[in-house]
C-alpha cells in the first residue's frame, strides 16, 4: 500500500509543479484569462498560507511555513509506511503530494503559485491550484472512510471475529 501512496503523491506532484510552470510561463502576476462565465485563470503569487492569511511577505514567515509544512509531510509519510487500508494510503498520497508541491513553490517562487478562479456575480473563492485541491479531496477521503469505518465498526459485536 506505501507504493500506492508514493505513487499518488508523484502524481499530484507532477500535475501540481506543471500546472503552475504553465501559468507562471504565460502569465504574468495578476493577470486574468475569462475561461467562462464562473471560472478564470489568474496568476496570484500567495506568500502566505490558506486564504492568504499570514501573507507578510517576509523571509521568516515564509521559511516557518515551509519548515512547519516539511515537519507535517515527514508525519504523514510515516503514517503512510505504516498505514495498511488503501483509502488511507490514497488520502494520504494526496496529501503529501499536494504539501510538497505548495513547499516547492515557497522554496522556489517565494510563495504559492495560485491560478483556478471560481465566481458567482461578485462573489469570488479565493484562488487555488492543485496541490490545494489535491489536500483537499485527500482530507475528504480520509475523514469519509473514517466515518464509513466507524459505522461499519459499530454495527459488529464486541465478540466479532473481523
Amino acid at each position: 500500500m506505501y507504493r500506492l501512496g508514493i505513487l499518488i503523491a508523484g502524481l499530484v506532484f507532477l500535475l501540481d509543479q506543471s500546472s503552475k510552470v504553465i501559468v507562471v510561463s504565460n502569465l504574468g502576476v495578476y493577470e486574468i484569462i475569462t475561461v467562462t462565465s464562473f471560472f478564470n485563470i489568474v496568476f496570484v503569487l500567495n506568500t502566505g498560507i490558506s486564504f492568504g492569511i499570514f501573507a507578510s511577505g517576509d523571509a521568516l514567515t515564509r521559511w516557518i511555513l515551509t519548515i512547519f509544512t516539511v515537519a507535517v509531510i515527514i508525519l504523514l509519510s510515516c503514517w503512510l509506511y505504516r498505514a495498511k487500508e488503501k483509502n488511507l494510503c490514497v488520502a494520504l498520497g494526496m496529501i503529501i503530494g499536494g504539501a510538497i508541491g505548495n513547499v516547492v513553490d515557497r522554496v522556489i517562487r517565494g510563495g504559492v503559485v495560485d491560478f483556478l478562479d471560481f465566481h458567482a456575480m461578485a462573489w469570488h473563492w479565493p484562488a487555488f491550484n492543485v496541490a490545494d485541491s489535491a489536500i483537499m479531496i485527500g482530507v475528504g477521503i480520509f475523514f469519509l472512510a473514517s466515518l464509513l469505518g466507524r459505522r461499519v465498526t459499530s454495527k459488529l459485536g464486541p465478540n466479532d471475529p473481523r
